[in-house]
């Protein structure tokens, strides 16, 4: 477990090794401590064409040519195909990384703004770009059942495939690649700079980090070899095939299930709801620990129907072992108008999933209420108390409950 002076004696050692370049550090009571000229200076020129021309290539797309014949690499199977013939403009290729299925024509990006049709190749324009990088307590993300007490070497590129309204980090995630200047970061630096500082973690995170797969995939390999643990932050809103990479990589990942509403994704995420649940079922099914975040946001998604639904499929489809954080909505981005979601909304909706038989509901973004700390399932004794995002008392001993000898769900080693 890590006390707040010490996490600070880390930032400041963090700083030294990276000489402050493109460097936010944040405490966890939401101060930021700048170091050089600071992440997120917006470039005065378009850097664009220096970044396209040290982009490489993309995974997880197609194109006419390298389908050859099966038109089913793009097309849905769904679409009646057979005996229909079409001439496709020169150059267009297909992302497969995110549920959208952009496609692209040659010179544009798809919707998250980081990947780019260059001639019939699809480009990265995030790899080895970051333009923040935090340390946080692991709390803040929030993982509670994930190495409780560490911190997480955080970091983030620009760009997101959702267009959320309420977004808190807009400023990075509906940004694009030319917006920063930033220095370009290989894994190896990364990962470096991270066991360096004595994070025991690193956290993809900020943005949506699948718009930086490539890069996250490469660090978390490097940083496997350093003894590092990663964890993933995500929207959930990626095709199988990447995430089956990820989860190879991956220890941890936290999925924001937004609500449970297709006309709620649609209207104030600009996505789709069906996808991010077929993410959770597939990383469910993996090794990698899973944590839910539901944000509460009054009028939006705060029925006692869609979150009764909410609990109802978590339990029916990946158990009552995940834990599940009901999150207090900040007025931020585009809904400025709307009030802080009532303590009593978070309450009622961890009542009810404790009541429904989920055994790991969480009040979150209320420092000091008693939802916020760890309870064990058999005995019903506190076995994690929180103040704030640090661990204040730890009952627990080898993943049990030091009272009751249950087991604990979640990696605590």
């Amino acid at each position: 477990m890590i006390s707040r002076r010490e996490f600070l004696s880390i930032a400041v050692r963090l700083a030294s090794i990276t000489g402050g370049a493109g460097l936010v550090l944040s405490d966890p009571l939401g101060k930021k401590f700048l170091f050089g000229r600071g992440s997120g200076s917006v470039l005065a020129g378009n850097p664009i064409d220096e970044i396209v021309s040290s982009a490489p290539l993309a995974r997880y797309w197609t194109s006419v040519a390298l389908a050859k014949a099966d038109c089913y690499a793009c097309h849905n199977k769904t679409e009646g195909l057979k005996g229909k013939t079409h001439r496709h403009k020169a150059n267009l290729v297909k992302c497969l990384l995110c549920a959208h299925g952009c496609v692209i024509e040659n010179g544009q990006r798809g919707k998250c703004r980081t990947r780019l049709n260059l001639k019939g190749e699809l480009r990265s324009l995030v790899y080895g770009r970051p333009i923040a990088i935090h340390v946080d307590p692991i709390e803040k993300k929030p993982f509670y059942h994930f190495l409780p007490g560490a911190t997480a070497y955080s970091l983030a590129t620009a760009g997101c495939p959702l267009h959320c309204k309420f977004c808190q980090n807009w400023e990075i995630s509906q940004a694009s690649p030319e917006d920063y200047k930033v220095p370009y970061t290989t894994p190896a630096k990364i990962s470096r700079a991270a066991f360096d500082s004595k994070a025991r973690v690193i956290a993809f995170t900020y943005n949506e980090p699948t718009v930086f797969t490539e890069y996250l995939t490469d660090i978390a390999r490097d940083a496997k070899k350093r003894g590092l643990r990663s964890v993933l932050i995500s929207c959930g809103f990626m095709n199988e095939a990447p995430l089956a990479e990820m989860c190879e990589v991956l220890d941890a990942i936290k999925i924001d299930l937004k609500g449970y509403s297709e006309p709620f994704y649609r209207s104030v995420c600009g996505a789709e709801l069906r996808p991010v649940l077929r993410s959770i079922k597939q990383i469910a099914r993996s090794r990698t620990h899973l944590e839910i975040v539901n944000l509460v946001v009054p009028t939006l998604n705060d029925s006692d129907k869609m979150l009764l639904e909410l609990i109802h499929w978590i339990l029916g489809e990946v158990g009552p072992d995940v834990p599940v954080h009901f999150i207090r909505f900040h007025p931020d981005y585009q809904l400025l108008n709307l009030p802080p979601t009532p303590v009593a909304a978070l309450e009622r909706a961890r009542d009810t999933a404790l009541d429904r038989g989920i055994h790991y509901p969480y009040v979150g973004n209320v420092p000091g209420h008693p939802g916020n700390h760890t309870y064990c399932p058999n005995c019903k004794k506190m076995v994690i108390q929180r103040e704030g995002f640090f661990i204040s008392e730890m009952n627990m001993k080898g993943g049990h409950c030091k009272f009751c000898n249950h087991k604990m769900a979640g990696v605590w080693m």
